[in-house]
């Protein structure tokens, strides 16, 4: 492998370390498998935690897999039905959009010390959480799009609680940059290993930060807008087939996106690993924060097993009083720790 690697010309590496991260790792084939693994796991420990004997049961000499594949199946032979008065382009085209953009911050974040991108790496915190922040707006879209009241509804919804939780996120997102001074997620990690985890540093911050992911992708107590018991499922009641699990997977994949910034910013990332060369400095490293990202999703999404869900109101009330204070506490914190650093 070393041998063929010396045949690739010096300027190709970025481009093919670019590919490699968007198509296998950690992009489109890592995701995928986690997404699966994750639907799995979140269905097995909410059923363990409240006995529900239906994903425990069910195909259980294959720990529950075959669920998921037939659920796969399901969808991918649904029809898929467009309402009469939808606004047809973007009622289509926007679930892809978002799976899309739902992928593109795992571009920006790196997983190895040896990070080499076509984008400027010193401004990888800053396009990594542009793209996210990008995905919402795509939600209150797709509600919109779709003619139907209850979606429209879930959208506004949606837009409520988006803005009072982006606030504390950005003022997260300001305090590791405080903390670190920098906006590049290498000299991040190589900070922490000078000194300590962010998130010994500056719990509040990752506290913030946590608190915003749960918010922004959805999770328990927070799905208030996907409630199907209230709400038709929000901004996608008229979404089938294929559709409606790529908006059903899109959250997932922004939980891998956050959890991977989350690593990076407050866990040290690939420390203590380093990794040497292209492929250890690609994949050895990866492996570490790619693990730290995955033990970050699972404990949030265990919160559905055993966390109520908040009313909109209390939901809001909180991003713009606790939560914020909690944020502007923390930007305080960086300001004291980034002199000591």
């Amino acid at each position: 492998m070393m041998d063929f690697l010396n045949l690739i010309p010096v300027t190709w590496l970025p481009l093919l370390e670019s590919v490699f991260y968007a198509l296998v790792f950690p992009g489109f084939i890592a995701i995928l498998l986690l997404a699966f693994f994750i639907i799995w796991f979140e269905r097995k420990a909410a059923a363990r935690v409240q006995m529900r004997y239906g994903p425990l049961w069910v195909s259980k000499r294959t720990g529950g897999i075959a669920q998921l594949l037939a659920d796969m199946i399901r969808f991918s032979f649904q029809e898929f039905i467009v309402p009469e008065g939808a606004d047809l382009i973007p009622f289509v085209f926007l679930p892809g959009f978002l799976l899309a953009f739902s992928v593109l911050p795992t571009l920006f974040i790196p997983i190895g010390p040896y990070y080499s991108h076509i984008f400027p790496a010193g401004y990888t915190l800053l396009l990594s959480v542009a793209f996210t922040l990008v995905i919402p707006v795509y939600l209150v879209v797709l509600g919109w799009a779709a003619d139907n009241k209850f979606s429209f509804i879930g959208a506004l919804r949606e837009a409520y609680l988006l803005i009072s939780y982006e606030v504390p996120f950005i003022l997260a997102i300001a305090s590791a940059f405080l903390l670190y001074g920098t906006l590049n997620l290498v000299e991040v990690v190589t900070i922490q290993e000078r000194s300590l985890p962010g998130i010994i540093l500056n719990p509040v911050a990752a506290l913030v930060f946590l608190i915003a992911v749960i918010r922004a992708t959805g999770r328990v107590p927070y799905d208030i807008v996907e409630a199907d018991s209230e709400l038709v499922f929000g901004p996608y009641v008229e979404y089938s087939s294929l559709m409606f699990g790529f908006v059903m997977g899109v959250p997932y994949i922004e939980l891998y996106s956050y959890s991977l910034l989350f690593s990076v910013l407050f866990l040290g990332g690939w420390a203590p690993i380093t990794g040497v060369g292209f492929l250890g400095g690609l994949i050895i490293p990866g492996i570490v924060t790619f693990v730290k990202a995955v033990i970050v999703m699972c404990a949030l999404v265990f919160l559905r097993g055993v966390y109520p869900r908040y009313k909109l109101d209390k939901a809001v009330r909180a991003g713009w009083s606790w939560v914020f204070y909690l944020a502007l506490i923390a930007l305080l914190l960086s300001a004291f720790m980034s002199r000591v650093l």
